[in-house]
């Protein structure tokens, strides 16, 4: 268990860097993050800061939604926000089309390393993915609609209210999806019994999706 929660902390944590990345980048946010950069541009809040109130908001539409709050959950509150803030105050302003470009693509990167150590943790889902998972059982939506749903409401509201979308929106939407594929297997955690093959038909301890 020590070993999950520790992957978790490290999972969210390098998520909220890899937020910031794309932050310096100027070149573009996750959908997600378009919505909290364009909130914290009219609140004169820090973008962890609303990062942080936006997920403890979203937890109360999960009592409707009969959604379980667990140890991740609360963690992805306060982590991330707290993580991409830390690396704000310290990572300069990048300067340049090359240097620009690199913030983007590590931190595209990053995101799904990221998304595979958390999630591998299998310690609940966070609160936006929360939001889509209730929805599915409420609902009987795929996730895919769901998920795409959610994330152009998220979306429009921060393009509206300022938040950036550029090439880096564009290279996480193509992006995001085979690199959580390709990295959640390597991170995702099972059973002692079922890592040494005494339960063959085991399956990962997972219950979320993408943050």
């Amino acid at each position: 268990m020590i070993r999950r929660i520790a992957q978790l902390l490290f999972g969210l944590a390098l998520y909220g860097f890899a937020s910031a990345l794309m932050l310096r980048s100027e070149l573009g946010l996750s959908p997600w993050n378009v919505f909290h950069q364009g909130v914290a541009n009219h609140t004169h809040l820090s973008f962890g800061t609303v990062v942080g109130l936006t997920g403890g908001v979203l937890l109360l539409f999960w009592i409707p939604l009969r959604q379980r709050v667990g140890l991740g959950t609360v963690a992805n509150v306060l982590v991330i926000g707290t993580a991409a803030d830390v690396t704000l105050a310290h990572l300069p302003e990048a300067h340049g089309l090359a240097p620009r470009l690199a913030l983007l693509a590590l931190g595209v990167t990053l995101t799904g390393v990221a998304s595979g150590l958390y999630i591998g943790a299998g310690l609940e889902p966070g609160p936006r993915d929360g939001i889509m998972t209730g929805l599915v059982k409420r609902t009987g939506w795929s996730i895919r609609t769901t998920r795409t749903a959610v994330e152009l409401a998220a979306l429009a509201i921060g393009v509206v209210l300022g938040g950036k979308v550029g090439v880096g929106t564009v290279v996480y939407a193509l992006a995001i999806g085979p690199l959580v594929h390709f990295f959640l297997p390597k991170f995702t955690w099972r059973a002692p019994a079922a890592r040494e093959g005494n339960l063959p038909n085991a399956t990962p301890a997972t219950s979320g999706k993408i943050h």
